[in-house]
């Protein structure tokens, strides 16, 4: 229906961003919110609506692989979009494509929401069928989205980020055991820096 939203970011919540296109303040889930910045220049946010009894909800991608990619998750059984985008906010799609292409359930459990039997129909379904994505592309985008609040303490960037991976479905258990190695972290890093070392650390557990 929509293929994309091209507007402003004028609002980052942990869960969805807030993108302003002609007065309409679009509300959209993405797997990384904090990617994005709130900022006068006009994003486009590839767009994918799901209908529900109870709602609409507008999902976003930074690209049209991003997209695609999410879109075959959901249609696996067991996955819903919210697991879809817990998959994707990890910023490395290409680990998972490897992973089900080797058949890993050890690395696709590691996913919130994936248990041994949807890590196996993940494997089932989508296996030898995602060769026509272009997988080697990071969350976020684009350079300029790197660099959130270069200069400050980190302790807000770190509690937010911390809330994003809940929103995403990580439990209180798993964020406890990485945030020692955050904040032992020798620099201060933004919420989006944050995050993707939290991620890279959940995917090391065992």
């Amino acid at each position: 229906m929509y293929d994309y939203i091209k507007g402003v970011v004028t609002r980052i919540t942990p869960e969805y961003m807030t993108v302003e296109q002609q007065g309409i303040g679009w509300q959209i889930f993405t797997p990384n919110p904090y990617a994005f910045r709130v900022s006068s220049e006009p994003k486009q946010i590839f767009t994918h609506l799901n209908v529900r009894e109870d709602a609409q909800l507008l999902f976003g991608f930074v690209s049209l692989d991003q997209r695609e990619l999410f879109r075959k998750l959901i249609q696996v059984s067991g996955i819903g979009p919210k697991g879809a985008l817990a998959i994707l906010a990890s910023g490395q799609p290409s680990q998972v494509v490897q992973a089900i292409e080797r058949e890993d359930e050890t690395f696709l459990v590691k996913f919130p929401g994936v248990g041994k039997k949807t890590a196996r129909q993940m494997i089932l379904d989508l296996k030898g069928k995602l060769g026509d994505l272009s997988i080697d592309f990071e969350m976020p985008s684009g350079e300029d989205e790197l660099q959130l609040f270069p200069e400050t303490s980190g302790k807000l960037e770190l509690e937010e980020a911390f809330l994003a991976l809940a929103a995403l479905g990580y439990s209180d258990r798993e964020l406890v055991k990485v945030r020692p190695q955050l904040v032992s972290l020798p620099e201060a890093l933004d919420t989006e820096g944050y995050m993707k070392k939290a991620l890279q650390l959940l995917l090391k557990q065992g």
